[in-house]
């Protein structure tokens, strides 16, 4: 510490690329400080900082011996804590998830002790350097927020337990859908609602949810005991009702919880299998090399839909390809709301068939596609629809959510079907086929790279600038936080390191993402374990990626 505050006397209002000279490892003592990355000027991103305690000065040891998901949420914890403690110097910021528990790098366990991985904006006047108030910053209020946090007796000890509990708890839930041939299952006494559309914090004296007793499930849980809720059974699930009732709150619900949440948050009893991804049209996107002829054939002039490229797709053309490229990735189970789709790609009824013959319609609705999912690739859907009855001949199972509380009206739709048949043709003309996966250029991405000085980085959740590229992920509405994004971003790095094709990218992240996923990454605070699906999703709308079929 003597030898950091001895450089720091000596920049005082130097040039701000003197700061430059305090990189590298100080002795605290009781912990060691790494100054990793000084910012280039007071306007950039603050100063990357990692901070290493032993063990054995923490009392927190026995989290070693607790399961992976447990020390999970203890680091979660931790870095909350940290964030908590360092509310006081706004100038020290740590990445945090939001209302989820991700597998983030802001706080490691090691062999040696607790890694903590933050940044600081070191202080300036203009682009002059305040050494004296970043010497007081680093040495006096910094080990302050490191000791608290990483010492047990410093830390609600009791709120420590809870929050390893409610995500030990989830994963448990989620590890029992497949045995009972669950798609998702949400807890009695869960809360759906959120306060506003661009706040993700539990709506206040809000409706909590019961399941109905025809779709209840009971699992065990290592804390909670037995938990009793609504078990969305796989195959082909509809959720109905009236405007303004709840269907797409439920949805919404479903798809966040393919992650766990933290206590208070209303969504700790609810998840969702992790190869699950949500679905909808997007206007504009590019497709790359991609076979859509199983929902789009004989389009206009010839333009062949067995390796289909575009910059610029339609609605029904970008969600036909989303759903083509999550099975390609390896989806499990579909979500689509109805709100966000393309009318043309989910359904034509009988009239419109009458007036335009199928001869002169490209698209192969997914209300005929569907039940072939399910059947021939094991893929389950569930959808919001409020607007088509045709979806009810193939559902296997439908829920009306009514004043937000769920009702198993899947009796009823057998009724309803009988008094009345539908009078639409199913439009399949040809077999449900399966393709190889495409190929993916790593060498194209190494050329971004290149072009773009290397540069990697989440701009929010929304953008990735990759090089010079900059991709919108607006779209994948189940990406949590920007740390997710980053995170991306260094997989497809890796992944352009190697040479040449590779025939099958969704297996090769995949092992990417191996329990030590984050070693190959840089030392990075602000990254969390991103899933195979999502890089996929966010490569194929990367404008300048080249895929091209596989043989």
């Amino acid at each position: 510490m003597d030898q950091l505050t001895a450089k720091l006397k000596k920049l005082e209002k130097q040039n701000y690329r003197a700061y430059q000279q305090i990189k590298g490892q100080y002795d605290f003592a009781d912990f060691e400080l790494h100054i990793d990355h000084i910012q280039g000027d007071p306007y950039a991103s603050p100063s990357r900082f990692r901070a290493t305690r032993a063990w054995s000065l923490t009392g927190l040891e026995w989290l070693k011996d607790k399961s992976h998901v447990y020390q999970i949420a203890a680091r979660d914890f931790i870095a909350r804590s940290f964030a908590e403690f360092a509310k006081q110097e706004s100038s020290i910021s740590i990445a945090l998830t939001g209302q989820t528990v991700l597998d983030s790098t802001a706080v490691l366990f090691t062999e040696h002790g607790i890694e903590i991985r933050f940044r600081i904006n070191l202080p300036a006047d203009g682009r002059s350097i305040l050494a004296k108030k970043a010497n007081n910053i680093i040495t006096f209020y910094l080990p302050k927020f490191i000791r608290r946090a990483t010492l047990e007796r410093e830390l609600d000890f009791d709120a420590l337990i809870e929050h390893c509990q409610t995500i030990e708890d989830q994963e448990a839930l989620r590890s029992q859908l497949d045995e009972h041939n669950l798609a998702a299952f949400v807890s009695n006494g869960s809360v759906l609602p959120r306060i506003a559309g661009n706040c993700d914090l539990p709506m206040k004296d809000a409706v909590t949810f019961e399941a109905p007793e025809s779709l209840s499930v009971t699992l065990k849980t290592p804390n909670r005991g037995e938990v009793k809720g609504l078990g969305i059974p796989k195959g082909i699930t509809l959720i109905v009702g009236g405007g303004f009732h709840g269907k797409s709150t439920l949805l919404n619900a479903v798809e966040r919880s393919i992650y766990n949440h933290i206590p208070g948050d209303g969504r700790e009893g609810i998840v969702t299998a992790l190869d699950t991804m949500k679905i909808r049209a997007e206007d504009g996107r590019c497709v790359h090399s991609l076979n859509l002829s199983n929902y789009i054939n004989h389009l206009p002039m010839q333009k062949d839909t067995s390796d289909f490229t575009t910059q610029d797709a339609s609605g029904s053309t970008s969600q036909a390809a989303w759903l083509q490229e999550s099975i390609e990735a390896g989806v499990q189970t579909l979500l689509i709301d109805e709100d966000t789709s393309a009318t043309n790609f989910m359904i034509r009824d009988e009239r419109m068939q009458a007036l335009v013959a199928k001869g002169d319609e490209p698209i192969t609705p997914l209300v005929d596609r569907i039940g072939q999912l399910r059947d021939e690739m094991n893929v389950s859907t569930i959808v919001v629809m409020g607007g088509s009855g045709d979806y009810l001949d193939v559902a296997d199972t439908v829920i009306q959510m009514h004043d937000y509380q769920a009702v198993d009206v899947t009796e009823k739709a057998k009724e309803v079907i009988e008094q009345h048949p539908t009078q639409r043709h199913n439009e399949c003309e040809t077999a449900l086929e399966m393709f190889v996966p495409r190929s993916l250029n790593r060498a194209s991405l190494m050329n971004i790279l290149s072009d773009g000085k290397f540069r990697v980085n989440a701009k929010g959740k929304d953008s990735l600038r990759f090089g010079k590229e900059f991709t919108d992920l607006s779209a994948l509405e189940q990406l949590e936080s920007a740390s997710e994004v980053n995170a991306i971003g260094w997989a497809w790095f890796q992944f352009a390191q190697l040479p040449g094709w590779s025939n099958n990218p969704a297996k090769e992240f995949n092992d990417m993402l191996d329990k030590d996923w984050h070693a190959n990454m840089p030392n990075y605070g602000d990254l969390a374990k991103p899933r195979t699906l999502d890089i996929m999703a966010a490569l194929n709308r990367m404008r300048k990626s080249q895929f091209k079929p596989s043989n």
